[in-house]
């Protein structure tokens, strides 16, 4: 069962939501977060990527980083940029991407429910990444940015969610970049919360949409703080992480597609005439093609648009992994045919999430930086689940979420 609790979230002014909320630390590099926060003492980007506060070039991983975002984080409520609420609530946060509208419950997750595996993971983290993640938390005390995670679809949530949603919204903008809208609304009557309370104690796992090193360090941090303290309860704030739980039918994944610098010495001709063992292949010309279904790839390579439709015997439809498109790109393209043997450190490929749209593909490949390009039909929501409940990990990069959710429009604290 999932246990969860209402927590007293530090917020932005209503005026203030849209200046100091952000995109997640790990959807930009320092200069581009120098470039969005420029002008804007409230970004938080202050916080989360306090680098900017330093001459370019500083390193993110440099001890007076981690001290600056500390000092943000004072800062930013000494100044009323986030002040905290008078009592523990929940939170409904919208999400408005292309006219279709997710919504989300802003929660505190349970540590040990990480560490015991009933939020459930479907992708490996790096301790580099966490490490870094967990230095941030534990200097803030805080979790700045939210987690995503997923839930099976309920009824009485829904319920709940759209009584709720009848109310004027906390917050209610588009953020200027991606035209995206967000909306906040505050659940704070007690009957509310311990309805939702206990609707989440009858579901069996939550599942890690995205932020699997956020996870991970938020809860590692709140296990390390519960051994440390030799009068531990267990009800200290620092044994729950801020997430937002989507219900399942609500999500959307996008295609997550590969770009290659080379064919492994292979002319055109070649290269085509190997993908045949496995594919059948079909000449699209010139104009952008988009996989149409499960096992159809889109090849771009010299100009031109290839339909890629994999043969019976390269899945195997009763495994969850071997059923995914991943893994027969990476099987019988990337591996046999190019060499490519592990995606996480090969310098021959890159990564391009599907929210670029296939004209970034086409643009990569027809400036000569990269030869080919593959895109792939999306991995569904029972897919990721399936894995996730049967212990699986997915291949790197096989999932993209959109819209990211936005970075301060609430921050718990762990204390």
């Amino acid at each position: 069962m999932a246990t969860i609790r209402p927590f007293r979230g530090y917020r932005p002014p209503r005026e203030l939501a849209k200046q100091v909320s952000s995109r997640p630390y790990d959807v930009l590099n320092s200069e581009e977060a120098r470039a969005e926060a420029a002008g804007n003492p409230m970004s938080l980007y202050h916080i989360i990527k306090p680098e900017i506060d330093f001459p370019t070039g500083t390193a993110e991983d440099d001890p007076r980083v981690y001290e600056k975002a500390a000092e943000n984080f004072r800062k930013f409520k000494q100044e009323g940029w986030l002040v905290q609420d008078e009592k523990p609530m929940y939170y409904v946060y919208a999400q408005t991407m292309d006219g279709r509208t997710q919504y989300g419950l802003v929660v505190g997750a349970y540590v040990d429910d990480y560490m015991q595996g009933h939020i459930k993971k479907h992708e490996l983290t790096r301790r580099d990444k966490e490490e870094d993640r967990m230095r941030h938390v534990r200097i803030t005390n805080a979790n700045m940015e939210p987690v995503f995670f997923a839930y099976p679809h309920r009824d009485d949530l829904d319920a709940i969610i759209k009584e709720t949603i009848k109310k004027a919204p906390e917050y209610d903008f588009t953020a200027d970049l991606d035209g995206f809208g967000h909306q906040v609304w505050l659940i704070d009557d007690d009957e509310t919360i311990r309805k939702i309370t206990a609707i989440f104690a009858e579901i069996p796992s939550l599942y890690i949409a995205d932020g699997h090193h956020r996870s991970a360090a938020a809860a590692l941090v709140g296990n390390e703080k519960r051994l440390q303290n030799p009068n531990h309860r267990g009800d200290e704030e620092y044994n729950y992480f801020m997430a937002v739980c989507f219900p399942d039918d609500q999500l959307r994944i996008i295609d997550y597609n590969r770009v290659v610098r080379d064919l492994n010495g292979m002319t055109d001709e070649q290269f085509l005439e190997q993908l045949r063992k496995h594919f059948d292949v079909e000449d699209k010309g010139v104009e952008i093609y988009r996989p149409t279904e499960l096992h159809n790839f889109s090849l771009y390579m010299s100009g031109r648009w290839y339909s890629l439709t994999a043969h019976a015997d390269t899945y195997d439809d009763s495994d969850p992994i071997g059923v995914l498109d991943v893994t027969i790109s990476s099987n019988y393209i990337l591996d046999e045919l190019l060499g490519i043997k592990d995606l996480r450190s090969d310098k021959r490929i890159d990564f391009v999430g599907g929210i670029r749209g296939l004209g970034e593909l086409k643009q990569r490949v027809d400036s000569g930086e990269m030869k080919i390009a593959l895109a792939l039909y999306p991995v569904s929501m029972k897919q990721l689940i399936d894995i996730a409940d049967t212990g699986n990990i997915m291949p790197p990069k096989t999932t993209w979420f959109e819209p990211k959710l936005r970075s301060g429009l609430i921050v718990h604290e762990l204390s």
